[in-house]
């Protein structure tokens, strides 16, 4: 007979929300002030997580502000020709976001001008994937909805999963599960969550030198307390 497939337990309710209040205190006290974090315009947070796609934030703040310069709304953008956007753009690299982005502007013009705010109405717009249309729906409509990208992905991995590969596929589901059953109740609770989860992931849970000495959440960490020295996250950073 064919194996079952192994159920592996989300985490304990109670160790998720301990793991939530350490988070967001220690994101109160340390989160960096970024432009996108004091807008709640779904326009202007689609443009920053486009942007922020396999790019590191130091680079996307001067394009950031000079592309709103540009275009401040979803209509100006729609009415302006490819080429202008490839300006904007110009240096940023991956330009397939940059289309992607003008495909969204005029499709969504067309239609009603309404940026969605369901991932699952999201994710059917040019460019938008699991992580941007959850991003969209958190931080522009306060919903709850989760997420997960690269520094998500990392923190959820060392902490609750460190038998669950991020890079493949049932591990990644296993993360998007993690990442759902974590959520706070309610929708402004969550913009706060997951601002808190991925800032962790790039200031502290680093890739190569992970923090964990510092990390706010450390006492949660199956990764930490499996080898109780800072060299538990570096082991897993390949990974």
């Amino acid at each position: 007979m064919p194996r079952a497939p192994k159920v592996h337990p989300l985490p304990d309710p109670e160790v998720a929300r301990a793991f939530r209040r350490r988070l967001h205190r220690w994101f109160r006290a340390h989160g960096r002030d970024l432009p996108w974090r004091r807008t709640r315009d779904p326009y202007r947070i689609l443009v920053s997580e486009l942007m922020l796609q396999q790019t590191q934030v130091s680079r996307v703040l001067d394009y950031y502000a000079r592309f709103l310069e540009r275009f401040p709304d979803l209509p100006t953008l729609a009415k302006a020709r490819p080429t202008r956007v490839r300006e904007a753009w110009h240096g940023l690299g991956y330009y397939a976001r940059a289309r992607n982005l003008h495909a969204l502007a005029r499709r969504v013009t067309r239609a009603d001008g309404v940026i969605p705010d369901e991932p699952d109405t999201l994710r059917t717009l040019p460019g938008v994937g699991a992580y941007t249309a959850g991003a969209v729906a958190s931080f522009a409509y306060e919903k709850r909805a989760a997420l997960v990208d690269t520094n998500v992905a990392r923190v959820l991995h060392r902490v609750f999963a460190p038998d669950a590969h991020p890079k493949s596929g049932p591990g990644l589901k296993r993360l998007w599960a993690i990442a759902e059953a974590i959520l706070p109740r309610t929708g402004r609770a969550s913009w706060t969550h997951n601002q808190a989860i991925m800032e962790l992931g790039a200031l502290v849970c680093t890739a190569r030198a992970p923090r964990c000495t510092v990390c706010p959440v450390r006492t949660h960490c199956a990764t930490y307390a499996a080898t109780g020295d800072v060299q538990a996250g570096r082991r897993t950073a390949a990974e």
